[in-house]
Formats: C-alpha cells, sequence, structure tokens
C-alpha cells in the first residue's frame, strides 16, 4: 500500500470522489454537495485555510484508491486556544485496519515535525465544519452539516490510542408546542422592547447574514474548541449556505435595531441531494428544491441568544414562530442539530419540550 499526498487535479478528484465507492449501498449515506467540496478541499482557494498548514492523503493498493484524509494545523486555533494540536478531517477507508493506521500514522509523523503535540478529529477548519464520527443512531441519516461513517472507523480509532475528547447529541423534536410556551410568549409579546423579525425572501436575509454571524461569535466563544469567524471567513460562509436557506424557518429578534438573538432551521434535503448525485447542475438543484418542498423533517443549524438577553423568554419567541411555520408546512418533527453534550442548559430546553437524543458523534483525541 502506498500513501500519496494528493498534488494534482487528478489526485484530487479521487480524494472527492472516493466516498462515494466506500458507501455505495450504504442506505443512510447522502452525497456531499460536490460544488462545495471542490472549493472547501482545493486548499489553495479556500478562505477558511488561510494561516493553516494542511495535507491531504490518499491510500493506494496498486492504482486502486483505498482510503483518504487530510491533515489540518490551524495557527490561529492554536493561538487563540494557547495550544500545539493538529486536526484530521475527511477520514474514509474500506473496511481495511491496516489503511487506516496508515494514514493516521502519516499524519502524526507530519504533525510531530510540524512540533505539535496531539491530534484532534474529525474536525475542519472552522466551528461550523461537520465535526466528529457517527458513535449512535446509525439508523437515522445525517443532515447537512454531519457525515455518516460505518462503525468500523470508530473501532480502528479505538486500537490506535484514540480516546474521545468531546461528544455532540442530536436531538428529535416533535412539532407539538409544549403547553409552558403559551405562557410565556403572552409574557414577551407585551414588552414592546423586542420585535420578532421573520423573512420571505433572500434579498430581506441578506442584509442580516453578518450580523447573525457577529452574534453567533460573541455567543458561542466559551464552547469547546471554539475560535470567532473573521469577516472574509463570514462572507465566505453566508455565499455557501445562501443559496440553500429557506427564509421561511430564520428567526430573529431585535432590540433598538440590533440582532439580539437568532435561530436558523432548513427543511431536510436529502432525498433531493440524493437523487441529484450531490451535483447542483444541470438538474440537480430541482431534485434538492423539489425535496425541500416535501421534507417531513425540519433541521436546525443555528441559533444563539446574546448573553445579556438570556432568560427573558427570547427564545420561546422565536420557539413559537418556528412551530407554527413547521405546522404550516406539514414538518412532522425537528433534528436540533449537534449540541455539545457539556452544553447542559441548551439539553435542559431540549428536553423540556419532548427531544430525544436519537444521534451522537464524537471528537477523538491522541497525545504524540
Amino acid at each position: 500500500m502506498e500513501i500519496k499526498i494528493v498534488s494534482t487535479k487528478r489526485d484530487l478528484r479521487r480524494f472527492i470522489n472516493l466516498p462515494a465507492r466506500i458507501h455505495a449501498g450504504h442506505q443512510n449515506w447522502v452525497p456531499p454537495l460536490y460544488q462545495d467540496d471542490w472549493k472547501y478541499f482545493s486548499v489553495e482557494q479556500n478562505k477558511q485555510a488561510v494561516d493553516s498548514d494542511t495535507i491531504r492523503l490518499l491510500a493506494l493498493d496498486g492504482d486502486r484508491v483505498v482510503g483518504r484524509i487530510m491533515g489540518i494545523i490551524s495557527h490561529r486555533v492554536n493561538r487563540t486556544q494557547n495550544q500545539r494540536g493538529a486536526r484530521f478531517t475527511a477520514l474514509e477507508s474500506t473496511r481495511d485496519e491496516e489503511v487506516v493506521r496508515s494514514l493516521i500514522g502519516y499524519i502524526e509523523h507530519w504533525a510531530r515535525r510540524h512540533g505539535q503535540e496531539f491530534l484532534l478529529g474529525p474536525k475542519g477548519f472552522s466551528n461550523v465544519d461537520p465535526v466528529g464520527l457517527m458513535v449512535e443512531g446509525y439508523e437515522n441519516e445525517p443532515t447537512l452539516s454531519t457525515t455518516f461513517n460505518f462503525p468500523y472507523l470508530v473501532n480502528y480509532l479505538q486500537t490506535m490510542g484514540f480516546v474521545k475528547h468531546i461528544d455532540y447529541v442530536a436531538y428529535k423534536i416533535p412539532i407539538e408546542i409544549p403547553h409552558f410556551y403559551h405562557r410565556i410568549h403572552q409574557r414577551i409579546k407585551r414588552r414592546t422592547a423586542y420585535q420578532l423579525l421573520e423573512f420571505a425572501s433572500r434579498r430581506e436575509l441578506k442584509p442580516h447574514i453578518v450580523a447573525v454571524f457577529e452574534l453567533m461569535n460573541e455567543t458561542y466563544r466559551h464552547l469547546d474548541g471554539y475560535v470567532p469567524l473573521d469577516h472574509a471567513e463570514m462572507h465566505s460562509m453566508a455565499r455557501r449556505f445562501l443559496p440553500l436557506l429557506d427564509p421561511r424557518f430564520i428567526k430573529a429578534v431585535l432590540r433598538d435595531g440590533e440582532i439580539v438573538a437568532f435561530v436558523l432551521g432548513i427543511p431536510n434535503l436529502n432525498a433531493g441531494i440524493r437523487k441529484a448525485g450531490g451535483r447542483l447542475f444541470p438538474i440537480g438543484i430541482f431534485h434538492i428544491l423539489r425535496a425541500r418542498a416535501n421534507s417531513p423533517q425540519l433541521d436546525l443549524l443555528l441559533g444563539a441568544v446574546r448573553e445579556d438577553m438570556r432568560g427573558r423568554g427570547l427564545d420561546v419567541l422565536m420557539g413559537m414562530a418556528m412551530y407554527k411555520s413547521a405546522q404550516v408546512y406539514g414538518f412532522d418533527h425537528i433534528d436540533s442539530h449537534l449540541e455539545l453534550e457539556t452544553n447542559t442548559k441548551v439539553r435542559a430546553e431540549m428536553e423540556r419540550v419532548g427531544g430525544e437524543i436519537y444521534k451522537r458523534y464524537r471528537i477523538f483525541r491522541k497525545e504524540l
């Protein structure tokens, strides 16, 4: 077996296309949006890769690709967290432990050569990239912002000395407005200082995107491993996700003309992405739009309440609006997206509204 550094466009094409072959016939796997993958893994053009060292590897058995991985050393993350750590992401392999050992071993050696003290992953450049390997809930499908893996990858990492760093959990929430919401909603509606903001078009939404990311930076900075997005990353993420967002499922709260809370949801697009084969053009976008119109599941992507505004019912104000929109458009349930297992306040709220954990993802760590 040969480990090859990705250095040509042909190598990169094989890197990007490998998961489709690994997961052929895998019922719950969903292809990526290949347009995004080409932008993401072309690190020379990826603005998120600025101030990072990266390496992309293929594992070859003869001329056949049997595995891949990308290593990342984010100098900005290391400076912010006062650490010396490397990350790995995009790990895929046939059911062969030696393939994974060879790929991970190469990344470990590369990280040590660059003076790093530990290896963490799967984790990408920023906090909005997919994280972790699924460790529970294999019977359930991923969402647009998560990945899907076979259990054997988890087993291989554990036999190589990787241990749990932290888990993320996803809740399945019924579309039933909790009784206590009505009382809190009536109280918050009487407070004229707060204005619920709903959107009918992307044109209405676009001016607020940067403000949403700025609020995310402010409220997420205390969470494990979070590094604030800079303005270039904010605009990059806006361009990446704005075409797929559905304004009907984005709610925000204004106070004195400033966004102090938001929640962002999107109809689950899995059926459309599968039918499109992960390709938006020439006709894939129509399959995705049709799936958006007929999906039974609403996926939450992001949400935040400014710290000094918490405990005032703003989550209920937005939640009530989101429930009503979900009911109008016929959704059966909501996927909460990934919540840190240590974020006890948010998890308590999820359970209070009837949510149950149905997927778990894990980030692994190994000292070098």
